[in-house]
Formats: structure tokens, sequence, C-alpha cells
């Protein structure tokens, strides 16, 4: 029987802590440099040289965490992003529970989207100027999937209960509700047509209206 140097496995199982642990700070220190940056500079005036730089790590290590600026913004909103995936969650639970209908709680939920992507439309534009997609390489990107997913559940649920009007196709629905949502036509209507948010959300809302039955 072989003998299994325990010193060795210890020594090997240190060394690979270390280095796990080296990898989360520096993957945390370069998403705070980057968040200053932005917030000092915008979004897209800072590249990825300039927050290497100023994190004090090699473009080595900073590409090795992410592998573009696209990776890196999409990494930013990880936290905001799950955080307005829970509230959305725990809102549905509390409005099923007191028979709100789901045509309203689309209409909600498209609302507060609105100024979830008003907030963080220079992370977005980052992210899909990089052409980020998802893992199993479908043409959409991780919010939208997310977004489209959740749109698609409410719109099943309202047809369920007989809210919806006859013969819609939800699929198409979902999509058409979520695109002025796409974060370059919701850009064209906030710079160049100036429309506000709450005229973006009062649209969305009275569209979510005119598929009831």
């Amino acid at each position: 029987m072989a003998r299994i140097d325990l010193v060795t496995v210890e020594n090997d199982t240190l060394a690979e802590r270390h280095e796990r642990a080296d990898a989360a700070a520096n993957r945390a220190l370069i998403l705070r440099t980057s968040e200053r940056l932005f917030a000092e500079r915008g979004v897209a005036k800072v590249c990825m040289a300039e927050i290497a730089e100023a994190a004090g790590v090699g473009k080595g290590t900073l590409y090795r965490r992410f592998a573009s600026k696209a990776e890196l913004c999409l990494s930013l909103m990880d936290r905001q992003l799950s955080e307005f995936q829970a509230e959305s969650l725990a809102r549905f639970r509390r409005q099923t529970a007191e028979g709100t209908p789901h045509l309203q709680q689309l209409a909600a939920f498209l609302e507060a989207l609105v100024v979830f992507t008003d907030v963080h439309s220079p992370l977005l534009s980052e992210v899909e100027r990089g052409g980020l997609l998802r893992p199993e390489e479908q043409p959409l990107n991780v919010p939208h999937f997310w977004q489209f997913m959740t749109v698609s559940a409410l719109l099943r649920s309202a047809a369920r209960r007989g809210e919806l009007a006859a013969d819609l196709d939800l699929d198409y629905m979902g999509e058409a509700l979520l695109a002025p949502l796409q974060i370059d036509i919701f850009r064209y209507q906030r710079d160049a047509r100036g429309y506000s948010i709450e005229r973006i959300g009062d649209g969305l809302r009275r569209l979510v209206g005119l598929l009831a039955a």
C-alpha cells in the first residue's frame, strides 16, 4: 500500500485555501474599484486598463476574474438584481395571498422594472454592448431571461384565472411587454424622446390593461 504523506496533503490544502482567498479578495477589490471609478467618471469613460491600475492588480489578474468590461458590469449588478428578484417574489406571494389579480401584479412588476432599469442603465448598456449571452448560448442576456420568465409566469397565471382575452399568444405578449425595457430602446425613450420613468411605467400599465378579458 502506498504511503500517504499527510504533511504534503495538508500543505496542498492550505495552499489551495490561500489561493481561493486571494482570488476572492482580488475580485472584491476589482469590483469596489470599478464601482468607484464608474461613479466618478461614468461607466462608458472607464476602460479595463484603468481599473487594473487603480486597483493595483495586473491586467492578467483582472481578465482572469472578468473576461470583459461587460462581464464586470454584470457582476456589479449581481447583488442589486438578486435583491430586486427577492423583493418581487415576496410581493407576488403577498399579493396572491391577498387575492390581487395577476394582471395587476404584472403591471406593478413592470413599473418596478422601469425604475430598476433606469437606475442601472449605464451598467446594462455596457452589458448589452458586450453581447453577453446566457450559459446555454441562447440569444437572451441574463437579466432579460429572468424578466421574461417572470412576465410569462404572470401571464399564464392570469390566463388560468380567466383574466385574459381569449387566444392570446402569451410568449409573444411577454416579449412585447418587455421590448420597451430593452436597454437600447429604453435609453432612446429616455434620452431622445425625453420620456419620464413615470410616463413609461404608466404606458406599460395601460398596455397590460388592454390584455384583460
